[in-house]
């Protein structure tokens, strides 16, 4: 066999010729500890706070403690698979969510991974999930109402675009209700919505899937879920991926709603990861910071200058109390951060009053700018005369004789109340909402029983449509209650009181 010089050479020279020198440089470090989602890793130096790190079997961690000799790692995947002396790598990244447009309509999790088994999505647009919020400069004050379609909600406690309005009370009172109802209500409203449930059972996730998905909500709406059996750092940065997510929207120019449901469990992941860090625990075993980590979230919602396309984020977080301690530690956390706060009381919510929101406790620090200018003048008289109500009616129990004047106080405020009653999954367009306070304010409802008032209200409804369907469009379109408008109104409920009176 003889091997010929020249083949020989070209064979080397084409060798050196597709040799390539692909040198991969990571930070590598080993696994010298596993317990309860934590990893405590050796050797990896240059790790920084908060990047992505590679274990084996593709089980990605997230770096919260730096240490002298150690860092501290939260698992985003099966602890089962992670052994002492595993290699870990630091991957340079941050934890990133997909964004755009095609999340609409689709369940995620806290990494934005679809759960719904509508195949992957189709996007390769990125967003880290931690960023810092907009400034002052770039921001514009609140004006645009944000209507809920829930008459005491948008009468009394107005919200407006870019703001962030608590909803807390206990457990049962219907805070979530608020939400969907609100999610429902911005339909044709040109607003997409994030509703984000942290550490909630799946079964009740399931159910507003369905419910949403029912009232043709789920086209503009995403679902972030992290639910009860997720871990706990899937708990924790799954609000943090849902803002991430309208971030692109409200930077494009558009309006976003954003819920989170709820905060209290939100705060129990973020101790639950503290404690197993080893970070010194606080007030009621929280760590330090649970402060930071809720106005670092609300902050990002905002309402951004015209010069940057006028997007906004609205927030709606949800707190829930125990036994209505509002001063407990995460409460007045968030009541402190948010503007204005819808408290939902459990005695009102028992007595039938649902929304079962309590007009004296709750607030909008935004108030009447976020509303249309026809609520603004009808709604005003609305709180005063029902906290009159409620202190005449602790006092008419006693069965003394009334007067006039205190007995026409009192029909006045039973029938306010009655209006502000409305059923679930039932949101009401705000022409509609202003017609009804008119009446009730005007006094229009004093002759007509408390039991049958939404009976009425439902027949006006309907009357006006069919008979004088240019009173809420007008309503609708001018946003103000003009002299013209309100007299083919009060003729419209007159007719249709006489009618009411013969049924």
């Amino acid at each position: 066999m003889n091997l010929r010089p020249e083949e020989i050479s070209s064979v080397i020279k084409e060798q050196i010729k597709n040799y390539s020198t692909k040198l991969e440089v990571s930070d590598v470090g080993t696994v010298i500890q596993v317990a309860d989602g934590i990893a405590r890793i050796h050797g990896l130096e240059n790790a920084m706070q908060g990047e992505l790190v590679e274990f084996p079997h593709e089980i990605y961690g997230m770096v919260l403690n730096l240490e002298e000799d150690n860092v501290g790692a939260v698992l985003l995947g099966d602890t089962v698979q992670i052994n002492e002396g595993d290699i870990v790598k630091t991957t340079g990244r941050v934890v990133e969510v997909p964004v755009g447009d095609t999340m609409l309509g689709r369940v995620v999790n806290a990494l934005g991974q679809p759960i719904d088994g509508k195949g992957p999505l189709d996007t390769n647009k990125y967003r880290p999930i931690e960023r810092v919020a907009s400034g002052v400069i770039s921001r514009k004050s609140v004006d645009t109402p944000l209507q809920t379609g829930i008459k005491a909600i948008d009468a009394m406690v107005p919200i407006g675009r870019g703001q962030r309005e608590l909803i807390i009370g206990d457990r049962q009172t219907g805070k979530t209700a608020i939400a969907i109802d609100t999610i429902i209500n911005q339909k044709g409203q040109n607003v997409k919505c994030i509703y984000v449930a942290i550490g909630q059972k799946a079964s009740t996730v399931a159910n507003i899937v369905n419910t949403l998905e029912e009232r043709g909500a789920m086209e503009y709406t995403t679902i972030v879920a992290a639910t009860a059996s997720d871990l706990a750092p899937l708990q924790y940065i799954a609000p943090y991926s849902g803002v991430a997510i309208g971030e692109e929207w409200m930077e494009n120019g558009e309006d976003v709603l954003i819920i989170y449901d709820d905060l209290s469990k939100h705060a129990a992941a973020y101790r639950t990861l503290s404690l197993l860090l080893k970070r010194a625990p606080g007030r009621e075993a929280y760590p330090g910071d649970v402060f930071y980590l809720h106005s670092r979230l609300l902050e990002r919602a905002a309402r951004l200058s015209d010069e940057l396309g006028g997007g906004s984020i609205t927030a709606l977080p949800i707190i829930e109390t125990q036994a209505g301690d509002v001063s407990a530690y995460i409460p007045t956390n968030v009541i402190s951060i948010t503007d204005g706060q819808i408290y939902l009381e459990t005695e009102m919510f028992n007595a039938g009053f649902r929304p079962a929101v309590n007009p004296g406790l709750s607030v909008s620090r935004v108030g009447g700018s976020a509303q249309i200018k026809a609520m603004k003048k009808i709604a005003g008289p609305i709180r005063i005369e029902l906290a009159q109500y409620r202190e005449l009616a602790s006092f008419a129990q006693f069965g003394s004789d009334l007067d006039a004047d205190t007995k026409e106080k009192l029909e006045q405020g039973a029938r306010i109340r009655e209006i502000l009653k409305q059923p679930q999954y039932n949101p009401m367009a705000v022409e509609y909402q202003v017609i009804i306070i008119y009446c009730a304010v005007n006094k229009y409802l004093l002759d007509i029983p408390v039991d049958k008032i939404l009976a009425f209200e439902k027949g006006l409804f309907e009357f006006l449509d069919t008979k004088y369907p240019e009173v809420p469009a007008s309503i609708r379109d001018n946003k103000e209650i003009t002299d013209d408008n309100a007299k083919a109104l009060v003729k419209a409920i007159e007719e249709y009181k006489q009618l009411f009176a013969k049924e």
